[in-house]
């Protein structure tokens, strides 16, 4: 019987996830045309599809880890001694922390841009020590906790705990693909993880009660998320509009487009994140005019209450020099260096 029912929950799972895989918004690879993507029936008429997709299931997960209900039960310890490897906020000054959240296991750049972004932070923007990473990618099953809305609200209630909440800066930087429908893309398959939606992440930070915020959603349509995540003191930046898609994921990549147009570019060419961003806005345009894709329509809201504290938090700070961007796969138009 327990081999019946797992049988079924196998299949019922495939099924969802095969359905979410064909309702998602993506990020598009740059210099390529959007894709297309099947409906049910041209997948129903392809004889060889079933054969792809079950040569392509369970080979994401690594033949040497643990199995995934032992990786699902050491979240809870992978987390604890995560937070507990964070330095002590430094006294009379504001602090600022950074979470990175690499959403979808099936594409290295959002592991890519998410441990670039870390270090960027921890070389150049006085974060080392505050520093704390979420990934779903068969390579840091042992390495990272998983980037799931259960370790995400823990991780945003565990830092708060060591924060100062009222003065503090904490920087989520989320990336993965997103929907039409306004929600980021979460799995490492075959574990059944919930997508996120933009009033998942307001409750976690109505919850932890950290006053100043910068929140950075580089995905497809990540716009969506500003309406739920805006308040008085928080810096919101998306790397599309509500309805627009974003570009440079794919197997093929190393950082998202905008990733590299923010990270690599802007916030190294700039010690303000709303230079960066206007650098940023610059570049992207650039690139999708040159590639003929309609544009992404990067998004950023802002407010007096997180600009002063921000200076403030820069007043206090030392800034380190640009950090390059190694690729991990170097391509023809791979960043090495950023000047």
């Amino acid at each position: 019987m327990r081999r019946v029912l797992a049988a079924i929950f196998l299949l019922t799972f495939a099924a969802g996830a095969l359905t979410a895989a064909l309702l998602m918004g993506h990020h598009e690879p740059r210099i390529q045309a959007h894709a297309v993507i099947a409906t049910p029936t041209q997948i129903a008429l392809a004889p060889d599809s079933a054969d792809d997709a079950d040569d392509a299931g369970g080979d994401n997960w690594p033949d040497d880890a643990d199995t995934p209900e032992q990786v699902v039960y050491a979240q809870p310890q992978m987390l604890r001694d995560a937070v507990s490897r964070l330095a002590p906020r430094a006294t009379g000054k504001p602090n600022l922390y950074f979470i990175g959240f690499a959403g979808d296991s099936e594409e290295d750049v959002f592991l890519n841009e998410a441990e670039y972004a870390r270090t960027l932070f921890a070389k150049r923007f006085a974060a080392a020590g505050h520093e704390l990473l979420l990934v779903n990618n068969p390579s840091t099953l042992s390495r990272y906790p998983l980037a799931s809305l259960t370790n995400l609200e823990t991780a945003v209630d565990d830092i708060a705990g060591k924060m100062d909440r009222d003065n503090d800066i904490l920087f989520l930087l989320l990336t993965s693909h997103g929907t039409e429908d306004h929600l980021l893309y979460v799995n490492m398959d075959p574990l059944p993880l919930d997508q996120i939606a933009p009033e998942d992440v307001a409750d976690i930070f109505a919850k932890a009660k950290i006053r100043y915020k910068v929140i950075v959603i580089s995905a497809c349509y990540s716009g969506g998320f500003i309406d739920a995540l805006k308040d008085d003191s928080t810096l919101i930046i998306t790397a599309a509009s509500a309805d627009r898609s974003s570009f440079g994921c794919g197997t093929d990549s190393d950082i998202t487009d905008f990733g590299r147009a923010f990270l690599v570019d802007g916030l190294n060419h700039n010690d303000t994140f709303t230079g960066a961003f206007a650098e940023a806005s610059k570049l992207v345009a650039q690139w999708e005019t040159r590639d003929h894709v309609d544009h992404s329509q990067p998004q950023l809201v802002t407010t007096p209450r997180i600009e002063a504290q921000l200076k403030l938090w820069r007043a206090g700070a030392t800034l380190g020099p640009p950090v390059p961007f190694i690729a991990i796969k170097p391509t023809s138009d791979a960043l090495t260096v950023s000047r």
